[in-house]
Order: structure tokens, then sequence, then C-alpha cells
């Protein structure tokens, strides 16, 4: 500014020296005419830049910037710098603000932006699937008439967001959401969202688990309580009583003993590692064991027979293993009736192998065979503690066979029995040692 007026300072000083000169050689109305046409060139020379400005200025960027004469150089140049340096700042706030977007975008939980009035202003893509919005449709709608819940709006009414609130959805999908909202001006807000739905499934999961436990226990030990008041209360106690209370207090005992043991295993699968330690399991010796164990709970009740086609054994965790098996036998056992047929087998099929237990006992019903390894679930209550069941047994073989990298399949109708088969990779055979078949 200070150079522009400099220049024209000058040429006010030139041109008044020009019409000064003309006026001393050729008179007073030459010099005025001189003057007067040198002002004009001066102010056309003034009005052709400023129509150059003018015409920039419909679209002033720096690469349209004139080239300019004179101060008006200057004045153009200074005029490339700063768009120069507003481009850069732009620039720079607009990756700045890229990544602001792309960092909400990628954010595993809901964001919501909201104005003054609770207007949506953004929306990320995984509030968009939260809350059921649209991001081309919702922009610029209410919050409140999008998300209809009562507890949402009272929520917002009393706006106190110190604590989230969890609102619970069925449509398009079960999903339960816990939403935060988060005051950052004056005047917006972020209403922040994040499904929590696999851990409630976790907490109702474990408030089940401590009601079922505390269930299965409260009946053994009632039994064993009312049998110890009612021998406390008898002021002498003949041996026909003890022989009739002691053996129920010992199966009662057993029970919670059986319980017990099972509920340790479960937790122990549940916090080892998930690899399982390398060792090779022989199998032909794993399944005349189990034989001799069927039999010895069969105590002749049914026709137990064993079937070894494969002479494969198993890289894996014997302990785990038997146990997972154990259970199966022990299940067919208990739920076939008497004269009834059991038959364990060991098989390739193609690039698989496979552990069966079939018997011909009360089978289940289609509906309860994906629930079948849950914790404490049963088909039937009261047949499953007649026969001495703990209901963890396939909860157990559910967490063997996944740490082995095998399959559970199910297959059984009513009144025509069961076939429960553990299914295992080629990858999890091992060769028999030479010292076992020499045996």
């Amino acid at each position: 500014m200070r150079e522009f007026l400099q220049r024209t300072l000058v040429w006010l000083i030139v041109i008044l020296f020009i019409g000064l000169g003309f006026w001393a050689f050729s008179g007073p109305i030459e010099g005025l005419i001189a003057a007067g046409l040198s002002l004009l060139a001066w102010l056309g020379f003034h009005l052709y830049h400023i129509a150059l400005l003018l015409r920039w200025l419909d679209h002033p960027t720096a690469e349209r910037v004139p080239d300019g004469f004179g101060a008006w150089h200057t004045v153009f140049m200074t005029l490339y710098r700063t768009m120069r340096t507003q481009m850069q700042s732009k620039r720079k706030l607009t990756n700045v603000l890229e990544r602001f977007i792309n960092a909400g975008e990628a954010m595993p939980d809901g964001v919501v932006v909201l104005d003054e009035h609770d207007r949506i202003e953004w929306i990320n893509p995984m509030a968009m699937e939260h809350l059921n919005l649209d991001r081309k449709q919702d922009v610029g709608n209410q919050i409140l008439n999008l998300i209809r819940q009562p507890s949402f709006h009272a929520y917002m009414k009393n706006a106190s967001f110190s604590q989230p609130l969890v609102l619970q959805f069925v449509q398009p999908r079960e999903l339960v959401i816990s939403v935060q909202l988060v005051p950052f001006d004056s005047t917006r807000k972020l209403l922040l969202s994040r499904d929590i739905t696999s851990l409630e499934r976790v907490q109702t999961v474990h408030r089940d688990f401590v009601a079922n436990v505390s269930h299965e226990l409260r009946t053994p030990l009632t039994v064993v309580g009312g049998f110890l008041e009612t021998l406390a209360d008898m002021e002498e106690v003949d041996q026909a009583t003890l022989s009739h209370f002691l053996p129920m207090m010992m199966e009662q005992s057993r029970r919670m003993q059986s319980l017990v043991e099972d509920l340790l295993t479960l937790s122990r699968l549940e916090n080892s590692p998930k690899a399982v330690a390398a060792e090779k399991v022989n199998m032909q010796l794993m399944l005349d064991t189990l034989m001799v164990e069927a039999e010895g709970l069969s105590q002749g009740r049914h026709q137990i027979k064993l079937e070894k086609d494969c002479s494969q054994w198993l890289w894996g965790s014997a302990q785990e293993l038997h146990s997972a098996f154990g259970n199966l036998v022990s299940n067919a056992v208990r739920y076939t009736p008497e004269g009834g047929a059991i038959t364990l087998s060991w098989k390739a099929e193609g690039e698989r192998l496979r552990f069966s237990v079939k018997d011909s006992g009360i089978g289940i019903p289609r509906e309860h065979i994906p629930r079948l390894t849950e914790r404490f679930y049963r088909v039937d209550r009261g047949r499953s503690r007649g026969n001495g069941g703990t209901g963890l047994g396939l909860a157990i073989v559910k967490h063997v066979i996944a740490r082995h990298n095998a399959r559970l399949d199910i297959k059984s109708e009513p009144d025509k029995g069961s076939t429960f088969s553990v299914i295992f990779q080629r990858e999890r055979s091992a060769e028999p040692e030479s010292s076992a078949h020499s045996a």
C-alpha cells in the first residue's frame, strides 16, 4: 500500500512538471492541455487495471491474477501471494476435515452430530447401522422424529447426559445399543452409540448360569439337610432308618460332587490357552477304555458294541478328549432304556476322522438339537435329573472339540435313538507308534 501511494505521488509530480514545462515553453494553455492529457492517460492506465481487477473478482483464483504494470504489478502480486496463502490454508483445513471425517467413518462406535435444535448435521456409517438412520434422507431432520422410543425422548428432555442410555431394537434385527449425548460446544452435541448386544448376552448367560447352578445345588442340599434335621430330631436312630437315609444322602452328595467337577472342568477349558498340547493320543487304547466305562455304567442292561475301522491316532489332549468322549458315552447309557443298543465307532471318512456314539434311546426332538450344548439345557428336566445328569456334559464336549478344531454332528429322532459324532480334520491325524502295533 505504501509503495502504491509513493508511485501515485511520483506520477502526479511528473504530470505537474510536464504541465509546467509546456507552460514555460509554449504558454499556459498548452501547459494546461499537456497536464490534462497526461492526467487522462494516467487515469486511463488505472481504469484499465481496475477493469482487470473487476474481471478477476468474478472468478478469483491464483492462476487468473493479472500481471499488471507499475504499481498495479505490486498490487496483483500481493493478491497472488494472498490467494496462494489462502489456498494452502484451505487445503490444510480440507485435509484436516477429511482426516476427521475418515476417522469418524472408521470409528467402531456410532457418531451423530446434532445442532442446537437437535437436527442431524452428520452421521457415520456405524450410527446408521445402530439407529437405523439414512444419511441422504435423515440429515437435517430432528433426531426425536427418527428415534421414537419413549426412554430416548425422556433422556433428551431431562438433559442429564452423565450416564448412557440403553436402547433395545427388534427390527430390522435384535440389537442392544448404549447411547450417550456429549455437548462439545455451546450449541452442538455428539450422540455416541455402541453395540452392546454381545455384552448383554454374556451378562444374561452369567445371570442364567448363577441361577442354574444355585437351582442345581439347592435340591441335593435341601434333601441332605432335610435328612440331617430328621436324624438330629430322632432320640434313637435304628439301623433300618440309617439304611434308608444314608444311601439317598450319598446319592445326593455324589450328584453335588459331579456338578462341582463338571463346573471345574468347564472353567479349566474356558480359561486354558486356545492352543492344545501337541501329544499323540492312542485312540485304540482310548476306545478300549471307553468300552470298559460304558459296560461299567450299563451294568449289563444294554448291548454295547465297539467298531474300530481306523488305526489312526490323534494329535491333541488325551485328558480332554477322554472327558468329551466319556460324556457322550455316559449320555448314551443314561438315555437308552434297558435292552437297548449302544455302538461306539472310530472311522476314517475321506479327509476326516469320525468318533461316534450311536444309541437306540429315547431320542431328541429336532427343535431342541441346536441348544443341546448350552449349559444346563435339558430337553426333559425331570428325566435328566433322574438319570443323574448335571446338564454340563455337552457344554464340555463343545469346548473340547472347539479346541481341537473339530465339530459336533447330532442326528436324532424321538423314540428312535441318537447319533453323536465328533468329526476331526485330517490334519489332526497321527500315525500309530510301532510299539503300540506290536503290543
